[in-house]
């Protein structure tokens, strides 16, 4: 009888401990990490790792898998980029608690702020659930590729609470209010890892109405999280525009300060405002020191749109020419474009940004805009911006966009960048990540399926900011612990994140040269023939999930460790 069920063996470890890599064996029991040093026993199965780099797996807290997770075992894109555990429910959207008259109502609201269609959420959710409670139990048991965890929506609570009114945006009651704090506190001790609220102008509805979140009052907030407190458990998670840092910053302090619990926020390098990053790190900072457990979330890169002729969004898809063909298979539209006719049309009546689309407002930022190739460059050079080449070739930015999306059949695609690539690079986004008070996040896994793919911020976070970027990069071990321990500290998975004796076996082996993130590829395999945007990527090896190996080079194995996680983990250390 063998001692172990799993040796990987003479791998790079990077054990989430934010310590210097070392090689090392890792051994693994009943889903646990055994050992990790030199390991003379035998195992039932052995991972040759020379040459690879051996790290925990990533935990992904901000993603939006809530409607997926129902319908489909395998998680992706996240599960191509080493993710093993995502935290779900996040922005204050999701589909629980929800009465029956309520359910149009969430959709709506999901795939407006999410991006998700509307047709493959109404022909996917079960809806056999009303509280929050019950979604657990509807997804308990379900084997996935990966472990998945739900926050409570603070959207959904408001509904549930306040009808209509929570739609027309009215204050709460007192006894609204309290009900409110009830319906999440419930949630929690049922097993939500959270709750979540939006505050920012940016959440809208399919019909452009606001979050039901955004304007709630102070003392509805406060009370609420004054609630979760009260369970001994869970976190908050908040988005705001950060219009008035310190009102923001008081608000975070009123919170946390009555549910001493921790609370993220998601922060942004705004190119608006290029330096407003340096007054919120500041304002963490103050707040850490007075004893709140604040964290900021940024992505791993520019947040932007993926424009297509199969996507949500193109500089030319509101113009009268293009609505007259956008419905036609993609083949016959590009035939159609690809005429002297069509073309003129849609180049004279030019970019039509005044309508109540997310997203539409930016269409006609052609410096801020890119071709997007294969491989995909998400730090590129601002002379590469459709502007600038336009200007080169003689040609209209709006005639070079034009072309570019014609490509490939149609397939080709812009990246329009509108925070975090500011002055044209990341340097700023390289002084958030390396933060203490700041956790990678944002990646928004599961959602935006037609205007970006950023499930791959892991990727991206060892490709580009470990391996290749030329202006600055970040340690590996900094990477991995932030990416893996800190993300689970940070929402209270202490089980995991690290390669430990008694930690979750949930690790990747990597190989860091032959790491290779792909530009994202159309797919329509959402439910009722939805598309999708999904992002492969080479170089992981192995990726492991409670001891059994999910995914070999970027392949799936058929096993199906994954389970939903019920609250707070315990520390096993």
């Amino acid at each position: 009888m063998s001692d172990y069920d799993l040796i990987i063996r003479g791998g790079t470890v990077v054990d989430g401990t934010g310590g210097e890599p070392f090689t090392a064996d890792v051994a693994i029991r009943d889903g646990l990490i055994a050992e990790v040093g030199i390991v003379t026993g035998t195992a039932e199965r052995e991972i040759d790792a020379d040459g690879a780099v051996v790290a925990p797996g990533f935990v992904d807290i901000h993603t939006h898998y809530d409607g997926q997770v129902t319908w489909d075992e395998r998680l992706q894109p996240s599960s191509w980029h080493g993710v093993t555990t995502v935290v779900m429910g996040n922005c204050g959207v999701g589909f629980a608690p929800a009465l029956p008259h309520d359910r149009e109502r969430l959709i709506e609201l999901m795939e407006g702020v999410e991006d998700i269609p509307g047709v493959a959420l109404t022909e996917g959710l079960p809806w056999n659930w009303e509280t929050f409670g019950e979604y657990l139990d509807s997804l308990d048991g379900q084997a996935r590729d990966l472990d998945f965890a739900a926050q409570v929506p603070h959207a959904a609570v408001r509904v549930r609470a306040m009808g209509e009114r929570a739609a027309a945006h009215e204050q709460a009651t007192a006894d609204e209010i309290a009900e409110m704090a009830e319906i999440t506190a419930e949630a929690i001790r049922a097993g939500a890892l959270g709750f979540s609220t939006s505050r920012t102008l940016n959440h809208k509805s399919i019909d452009g109405e606001l979050i039901s979140s955004y304007g709630a009052g102070r003392d509805e907030l406060v009370a609420i999280a004054e609630a979760v407190g009260a369970t001994g458990t869970g976190v908050l998670q908040l988005v705001t525009d950060f219009d008035d840092v310190d009102v923001d910053m008081d608000l975070i302090a009123a919170m946390t300060g009555a549910s001493r619990r921790p609370l993220s926020v998601s922060v942004v390098h705004s190119v608006a405002r290029p330096d407003r990053h340096h007054e919120i790190m500041a304002g963490f900072d103050r707040l850490r020191a007075e004893g709140h457990d604040v964290h900021g979330q940024v992505s791993a890169r520019g947040i932007g749109l993926i424009l297509g002729h199969e996507l949500t969004l193109n500089p030319f898809r509101h113009t009268p020419s293009y609505i007259k063909i956008a419905d036609l298979p993609l083949p016959e539209r590009v035939a159609a474009m690809r005429t002297r006719e069509v073309r003129e049309a849609i180049l004279a009546e030019g970019v039509v940004t005044d309508v109540p689309v997310i997203g539409a407002k930016f269409l006609n930022m052609f410096n801020e805009m890119f071709e997007l190739a294969d491989p995909p460059n998400y730090e590129p050079d601002p002379s590469e911006n459709i502007i600038s080449r336009a200007a080169a070739m003689g040609i209209s930015p709006e005639e070079l966009a034009y072309d570019i999306l014609l490509q490939d059949e149609g397939h080709g695609m812009l990246y329009l960048t509108f925070a975090n690539y500011v002055h044209g690079s990341l340097d700023g986004l390289k002084e958030l990540l390396e933060h203490p008070a700041i956790l990678p996040g944002l990646s928004d896994g599961g959602a935006h399926v037609g205007t970006i793919c950023d499930g791959s911020f892991p990727t991206t976070l060892l490709q580009h900011w470990v391996r290749d970027r030329e202006r600055g990069r970040l340690p590996l071990q900094d990477v991995v612990r932030n990416q893996a321990r800190r993300t689970a500290e940070a929402v209270g998975l202490y089980d995991r994140g690290l390669l430990k004796p008694g930690y979750r076996a949930d690790l990747n082996v990597i190989d860091m040269d032959r790491l290779h993130l792909y530009r994202p590829e159309v797919h329509h395999d959402l439910p009722a023939g939805g598309r999708r945007l999904l992002q492969r990527a080479d170089g992981y090896r192995h990726t492991i999930v409670a001891g059994q190996e999910t995914y070999r080079d970027g392949e799936p194995t058929g096993a199906l460790p994954g389970r939903l996680v019920r609250g707070a983990q315990p520390d096993p250390g």
